[in-house]
């Protein structure tokens, strides 16, 4: 996709979401109403120093006036996520979604066999997951707390400590698991 137009197609997305107008935006990134006219319309090669002052007017990362712009809908199936597993696939996690620019969260899918249990060393600082139990029931252990979640049930937690996901039932317990970047 051509450069010019992913600028002009972002650059006119975030301004109409902030309700400026372009004079608006001239005076806050110090870019003239002509210029800016013109790179949303797709009419001019804007600077590196051009596109900084805009974000900066806008407020947001450089790179949100030249990344791709997303698709309306993705659609992501089982059998292309990455599948991950340990201990005999006791443990089986199949991550959706993993971090990007403009993404600062995981999302996986998890299967845990019955009468199993998963360590976790924690995670990176300022982590946090949240967890929803889709079928079966999920013990968490947290540092000295045992969390009994059941179908239905969630939980958040700030998982850079060593926590543990147990399951003591006959049958498989299945749960999703963000995990979120702050």
């Amino acid at each position: 996709m051509n450069l010019n137009y992913i600028i002009s197609t972002n650059l006119k997305r975030l301004r109409t979401d902030r309700n400026l107008s372009l004079g608006q935006l001239s005076e806050l990134s110090g870019v003239s109403k002509v210029m800016l006219s013109q790179i949303e319309k797709g009419e001019s090669n804007p600077t590196i120093n051009t596109i900084w002052k805009i974000a900066i007017g806008l407020n947001v990362p450089y790179t949100r006036l030249i990344d791709s712009p997303m698709d309306d809908a993705v659609v992501i199936r089982k059998s292309d996520c990455k599948k991950q597993s340990e201990n005999k696939n006791s443990f089986v996690s199949y991550c959706y979604y993993t971090t990007d620019p403009n993404r600062s969260f995981e999302l996986f899918k998890v299967e845990l066999q019955p009468h199993c249990k998963h360590n976790s060393d924690g995670h990176n600082p300022k982590t946090q997951e949240y967890i929803f139990v889709i079928r079966g029931e999920l013990t968490i252990q947290l540092t000295t707390e045992k969390y009994v979640l059941q179908e239905g049930d969630s939980i958040q937690f700030d998982c850079s400590l060593p926590h543990t996901y147990i399951n003591n039932l006959d049958t498989v317990v299945e749960f999703t698991n963000i995990i979120y970047y702050y």
